[in-house]
């Protein structure tokens, strides 16, 4: 896994809030992959859901962040690939718990749905947390893996395709 690596992309909703966490994130040290949406023209969101996805879940990113209208969208996507536990978040309180107690690697935010400061504390909140590993919060996430696995399997493996 590259530490310090955040792999960041949006829809058409999004590009003004992706670089404002952009330059944040390079502000504070962090090598980002900008994985596109750079203009206000639509675009599918899954598609830059899935792309986060992979890097987080091929290592190549420790973290990943990903914007939509809502967050809600692009999160399913996300969620979609083996690996990733991606969390809507509206505020730095989520934000925090969502490393916290739920080791989440991914962080959705709705561009529409909150300003650009908010966005900000959610990103400090997310990138300066790390999971709390203790005994609730580790069986958790441990029982969180198995139904996504039972999950997958009844679908024949087909998660993320």
């Amino acid at each position: 896994m590259s530490e310090g690596t955040v792999a960041i992309a949006s829809d058409h909703a999004g590009p003004s809030m992706k670089a404002d966490l952009k330059a944040a994130l390079e502000e504070r040290g962090f090598t980002v992959l900008d994985l596109g949406t750079d203009g206000p023209e639509s675009v599918d969101y899954p598609d830059f859901g899935k792309a986060v996805g992979e890097k987080v879940a091929g290592g190549d990113a420790q973290l990943g962040i990903v914007i939509c209208g809502t967050g809600i969208g692009i999160s399913i996507a996300a969620n979609r690939i083996p690996g990733v536990r991606a969390a809507v978040c509206h505020d730095a309180t989520s934000a925090r718990l969502a490393r916290e107690h739920n080791d989440a690697n991914v962080m959705a935010l709705g561009a529409r749905l909150i300003g650009p400061e908010v966005a900000l504390d959610c990103l400090d909140a997310f990138v300066s947390t790390a999971f709390s590993g203790g005994e609730a919060a580790a069986r958790g996430t441990a029982s969180v893996q198995r139904v996504c696995s039972h999950v997958d399997d009844n679908r024949g493996n087909d998660a993320g395709q």
